[in-house]
């Protein structure tokens, strides 16, 4: 038998349960609710710090129409470079620094790297795509360039702006994981802990976490999308063209 399949045979459900009703697990500065909470915290405070850099310069761009195509190809270099290899170079040149309390620098900056990309594409191409007729009809009404952006371009791209978002945030859940990788904390301390000690049983469980707590996060994104998304999605008119590189969700195709 191999040694992945008696890896497999290891544990039982029975396992997990026992493992997830411990007590043990739920208390001090290991337990799950902390390590839900550092989770939380790194993810929030990374995708938070990528909306401020990457929303208002993409949505300027597109606004303007100058630059976008430029600023999207290089974003895009992102999705080339694996988060990893971004943690351990950060590592190297930052070391076990803290940000705030948020975490470890080399995670949160590995983090905000990998939310700009979708965010930049969507956002741009959502402005970009707002009907040539419908900013004329703007200008016809004499809106200034302020208000077509805010009035009329804005709340058009809004879907494409929150689908964008939402991949990021997903994305970032998921991968935030690394953060233990360099000695900090998170649901991704119960993978390394569990691997480094062969407790399969708490391997699994962290897994199974991350993977519930991205799964929670596509969710709640995706009802804050449809929330933000004035009108509904589909009264723009005909099917939306997708950019190539472009991230949407199902909602906005």
């Amino acid at each position: 038998m191999t040694t992945a399949a008696l890896a497999v045979e290891s544990f039982t459900l029975g396992h997990v349960v026992r493992w997830f009703t411990d007590g043990a697990h739920w208390r001090g500065d290991g337990g799950i609710p902390h390590r839900l909470v550092e989770h939380l915290v790194m993810s929030g405070a990374s995708v938070t710090t990528a909306i401020l850099l990457a929303v208002p310069i993409a949505v300027y761009l597109g606004h303007v129409g100058k630059g976008g195509t430029l600023a999207v190809n290089v974003a895009n270099v992102g999705r080339a470079v694996p988060s990893f290899a971004l943690l351990v170079i950060g590592f190297q040149i930052l070391g076990h620094h803290l940000t705030f309390g948020l975490g470890a620098l080399p995670t949160y900056f590995t983090l905000v790297a990998l939310a700009i990309p979708p965010m930049v594409t969507n956002t741009y191409t959502g402005m970009r795509e707002v009907d040539p007729e419908i900013r004329e009809a703007a200008r016809g009404m004499g809106m200034t360039g302020g208000q077509l952006l805010w009035r009329v371009e804005l709340p058009l791209a809004v879907p494409l702006v929150m689908a964008g978002v939402r991949t990021a945030g997903v994305q970032v859940v998921a991968t935030a994981t690394l953060a233990a990788v360099v000695s900090w904390g998170g649901l991704g301390r119960f993978i390394v802990d569990g691997f480094a000690q062969q407790d399969n049983v708490q391997l699994f469980c962290g897994a199974a976490m991350v993977a519930l707590l991205s799964l929670a996060t596509e969710l709640v994104l995706a009802a804050v999308q449809r929330a933000a998304t004035p009108g509904g999605e589909g009264r723009r008119g005909g099917r939306r063209r997708v950019h190539p590189g472009t991230a949407v969700s199902p909602e906005a195709a």
